[in-house]
């Protein structure tokens, strides 16, 4: 039985983050690249110590959770690692934002996670781990992210209540949520200047290594760097209204 890796969304970011440094830090029979563009999981392969077996998918179609699942039944391996990657967001008003882009944010980064997450447990076994990507965004109402938010908040509460539940298998789950990273995601992200404001970024690499650092001691939730963590902090204690208040403030948005 080959023990692997599986990543989705791989071909850019966190994902290939997360494959190269679980590359370089475990030892793996087979590392499963998932993303829509072949040819930058391809490149991602030949960078790898591992084996790579690259599958081009494309998870807004509901018809890949059918070929994934088909997949690990034909190849029945052990999954040590589950890396849910996959995502995008969208900045600006919602009613100005084209109503399909919004299904689809809610496809991908609620639908197609938990597909794969569901289908990948029972090739789990102790000591698997499940990586859900998850953002800063999932803990307060976020106004002009409202969808993407609101998605986020969704894995976050679904991460934390899965791993409880997956206590006597003894898989571990856990939500990796950064601030802003610099990844391709603001390519897709940003069309205007709805948002204007960006505190601070971080690599990556950062969040990956703090993340992996974060699941070896048992932690469900894994937030890097203090300055987000000092954020998270205050939104646990500070009214919502206010939080959106002095959002909107720093985006010079009415209130």
């Amino acid at each position: 039985m080959k023990k692997i890796a599986i990543i989705t969304g791989a071909s850019s970011g966190m994902g290939r983050s997360f494959a190269k440094h679980l590359d370089a830090s475990r030892d793996f029979d087979q590392i499963w690249l998932i993303a829509r563009r072949l040819d930058k999981l391809e490149e991602l392969a030949g960078e790898l110590k591992a084996e790579a077996k690259c599958i081009s998918l494309d998870l807004l179609d509901p018809t890949s959770y059918d070929e994934y699942k088909k997949l690990l039944e034909e190849e029945k391996p052990q999954i040590d690692v589950l890396v849910c990657g996959a995502g995008f967001g969208r900045f600006g008003t919602f009613t100005e934002i084209p109503r399909d882009t919004q299904l689809q944010m809610v496809d991908l980064n609620v639908k197609a996670l938990v597909a794969i997450t569901y289908d990948s447990i029972p090739y789990m076994t102790k000591g698997s781990q499940i990586y859900e990507i998850d953002s800063l965004s999932s803990f307060q109402p976020v106004p002009y992210i409202n969808v993407y938010g609101a998605t986020k908040a969704f894995v976050l509460s679904f991460s934390r209540a899965l791993n409880v539940e997956l206590v006597t298998k003894g898989i571990k789950v856990m939500a990796v949520s950064p601030g802003w990273v610099k990844t391709e995601f603001f390519d897709h992200a940003v069309i205007d200047d709805t948002i204007v404001y960006y505190n601070r970024y971080y690599e990556a690499d950062e969040v990956v290594v703090r993340a992996l650092r974060d699941m070896k001691k048992g932690k469900d939730l894994s937030i890097c760097g203090f300055p987000v963590r000092a954020q998270v902090f205050f939104t646990k204690l500070l009214p919502h209204r206010l939080i959106m208040k002095i959002w909107c403030k720093q985006q010079k948005k009415p209130f």
